[in-house]
């Protein structure tokens, strides 16, 4: 082994350990911040789920699958936003399902008909993704990550962007949502590569500062 290579391998060793310890940081934020708000917003959170159930049959959570990271699928946990039987209308209404695949796997709020009207202001002001809190806490999540997306719209990424979408965990918010929920859903994967690529705890610090600006804005929804 030359001189030049074992020189290039302690380097490499090196950044290797300094991104696990970083990544280990990210993992203590992450439980310590979303334990301390699901015992402090607990109150809201049951008032929500009551308002939920009374509003229309069925559960107060909405309980789907994601890609997270390394290609694993998990269960993302909502406050449910839609009548019970969404997905079962969205199989069914061809004309439904085809703006959504048209519109990358999504529809805007104002325009999807099984959406209930408590759902809209839980949408509006981003409660509806509190409960991702104990995703979080599962270590299904991060606080902040890729944008975490169904195996369907996964697998609708090329392959750069499945690559880069699962070196990181899925977070409650991300560089794709401060920028704008509203922005076109395919710059999505470009988002979340920009984010893999430039990652830093101070980025992550950045992100969530802006997180709420721009739902108070409702900019961009987590």
């Amino acid at each position: 082994m030359t001189q030049v290579t074992q020189t290039f391998n302690l380097v490499d060793s090196s950044a290797r350990r300094r991104a696990a310890s970083a990544l280990l940081v990210k993992r203590v934020v992450d439980v310590l911040l979303a334990g301390t708000a699901l015992v402090i917003a607990a109150p809201v959170l049951l008032l929500i789920a009551l308002r939920v159930k009374v509003g229309s049959r069925g559960p107060a959570l909405f309980r789907q699958s994601r890609i997270g990271r390394d290609g694993c699928s998990f269960e993302i946990i909502k406050f449910r936003t839609m009548v019970p039987d969404a997905e079962a209308i969205l199989a069914t209404d061809t004309n439904l399902r085809r703006r959504y695949e048209e519109n990358n796997f999504k529809l805007a709020t104002e325009s999807d008909p099984r959406i209930t009207p408590f759902g809209r202001t839980l949408r509006a002001a981003s409660l509806d993704e509190l409960p991702q809190l104990w995703n979080v806490l599962r270590g299904d999540m991060s606080l902040v990550g890729v944008r975490p997306v169904p195996p369907a719209h996964f697998e609708s990424f090329g392959s750069i962007a499945q690559r880069d979408y699962m070196l990181m965990q899925p977070g409650i918010t991300g560089m794709w949502q401060v920028n704008g929920r509203f922005h076109a859903e395919d710059t999505m994967p470009r988002a979340n590569t920009e984010y893999v690529e430039h990652w830093s705890l101070l980025l992550d610090i950045r992100i969530l500062l802006k997180t709420l600006p721009a739902v108070v804005r409702r900019r961009g929804a987590v």
